[in-house]
């Protein structure tokens, strides 16, 4: 996937390309080490930055005013200099208290844990939070993203986010728009079977997708996201989201 993203991105014409990675659940050059990015950053000359290991000066504190952040957070200030910023990220339930990681929660990566010279751990005022949803939403508030790519080739569907119960949709999702993404992500997990946390209520009443809806992160109402399929063999699956989308939206 890796590859073949920044292979396309690289024949429109961008460069350099830089990826930012944070794990939440190890260590994250190891890991990387382990997934084999580091090698194919050297075979096809991109850069990765370990967000773990940025200084202090390479962080921007986001106060988040009206937010449910007691100290704010702080983001990478690259995220917000005007360069293109493009969002990978998974079909995926999650037990930890997310319910499910697309494109919304997967911007949790993108803050620190720690910052160089603070004893403040931002991760724990995340994960003892019962606003931990809507955290989650605020903090897209404050980045852009140009375009959001959802690998549903696999996915889980209860579990998450490391092991679970496996489905293989066999498809990749695109949009500009997180919330968007993020509903339709959910109706693929509707359409399987999957947590009481995902499939109760209408998708745009979970909280996640509520309170980024509310901050203009996204599209607002369930009527407005077109699913448009790029090939013959994807009619059929955005037939099958759209009316899961009319019905549970």
């Amino acid at each position: 996937m890796l590859r073949a993203l920044v292979e396309e991105i690289r024949r429109r014409g961008a460069d350099p390309v830089v990826l930012m990675e944070r794990s939440g659940m190890g260590d994250t050059r190891r890991i990387l080490e382990e997934r084999g990015v580091f090698a194919l950053a050297g075979e096809l000359g991109f850069s990765v930055v370990v967000l773990d290991e940025l200084p202090r000066e390479e962080w921007m504190h986001v106060p988040a005013p009206g937010s449910h952040w007691p100290e704010g957070f702080w983001l990478p200030a690259a995220l917000v200099t005007g360069d293109p910023v493009i969002q990978t990220c998974c079909l995926k339930t999650h037990r930890f208290g997310g319910h499910f990681t697309l494109s919304l929660k997967n911007s949790v990566g993108l803050v620190a844990r720690w910052i160089p010279g603070m004893g403040h751990d931002f991760m724990q005022d995340l994960h003892r939070s019962p606003d931990q949803r809507t955290m989650i939403a605020e903090i897209n508030r404050f980045y852009p993203v140009d375009l959001v790519i959802l690998d549903a080739i696999e996915g889980y569907a209860r579990g998450g986010p490391e092991q679970g119960e496996q489905i293989t949709p066999d498809l990749i999702l695109a949009s500009r728009d997180r919330v968007a993404i993020d509903a339709v992500g959910v109706a693929l997990l509707r359409h399987y079977g999957t947590t009481p946390e995902v499939s109760r209520g209408r998708i745009f009443d979970l909280g996640q997708i509520n309170r980024a809806a509310q901050l203009g992160v996204g599209v607002s109402r369930p009527e407005e996201i077109r699913i448009v399929p790029v090939d013959t063999q994807s009619i059929e699956w955005s037939e099958t989201i759209r009316e899961i989308i009319d019905r549970e939206g």
